[in-house]
């Protein structure tokens, strides 16, 4: 059994697999002040939620766009599973390349994420994750990822929205029944959804338009989901999409 780390700004996602296929996946709150007792207990609760145990779990791979909360998980798993865990960054093989300017600048879960779309789904690819950032990367096909875009995620823009507006209140992201909004709550929900579907439209319109060739367009990311009804330009929302490309990443530097 491996289990897959992907440690967000936001959260720490756990996906617990059995060969390709996740039997499990877990969620907690990124926090840089946890210890590595109070990440290991976390990590062997989930485990029992799951029917495991700690010697059930063969490795563990951790993909991280958060520095500062490595030392305690890493040690955390070290301490709790007695497993060093291997982590997406440079010197791993990913069985992609990547052509932009900076490849060091490639966050671990977008790389992640194109291993896992580019080998499942095929290529070329555009590969969109909603996470805190969305993201946006172009995998030819090649293999060779040329290209990217960071926008505000949903919720980042909604959080911006009644954290600068006083009389604005927190809502929850979700597909509006209308655009036309009859009340505050609403207002903000349609404004917010609607707002996010045009860009990603838009952004993948202008893909398509620079790029010049057909290719399939991949979503992953909790907020994901709630587009795919009101678009056909989105071929396949894959939740799971990460936890895939880091098993297909964890078995090339392994494998004999």
């Amino acid at each position: 059994m491996l289990i897959a780390v992907d440690i967000g700004n936001t959260n720490i996602v756990l996906g617990f697999l059995d060969g390709s296929k996740v039997v499990g996946t877990y969620r907690t709150t990124t926090k840089a002040n946890h210890t590595s007792d109070e990440y290991g207990l976390m990590i062997t609760q989930f485990l029992t939620l799951s029917g495991l145990q700690a010697g059930d779990i063969d490795d563990v791979i951790i993909a991280s766009v958060v520095p500062n909360v490595m030392h305690s998980f890493r040690a955390s798993l070290i301490k709790f599973l007695d497993i060093d865990p291997m982590i997406v960054g440079p010197g791993v093989r990913s069985g992609v390349s990547i052509r932009i300017d900076d490849p060091k600048s490639l966050g671990a879960d977008c790389l992640a994420d194109c291993v896992g779309a580019y080998y499942v789904y095929g290529g070329p690819v555009l590969v969109a994750d909603f996470g805190t950032a969305t993201t946006f990367n172009y995998v030819n096909a090649k293999g060779a990822i040329v290209s990217g875009l960071i926008a505000p995620g949903i919720n980042t823009a909604a959080g911006a929205l009644w954290k600068q507006t006083a009389q604005l209140p927190e809502v929850e992201i979700t597909r509006p029944q209308s655009v036309l909004a009859t009340g505050t709550k609403t207002a903000m929900q349609a404004g917010l959804y609607y707002n996010a579907l045009g860009g990603v439209e838009r952004i993948i319109r202008q893909f398509r338009e620079e790029i010049g060739e057909p290719f399939k367009v991949v979503v992953t990311g909790g907020l994901g989901s709630i587009f795919i009804d009101d678009t056909d330009m989105i071929d396949v929302y894959d939740p799971q999409l990460m936890f895939k490309g880091m098993a297909l990443i964890y078995r090339r530097n392994t494998s004999a």
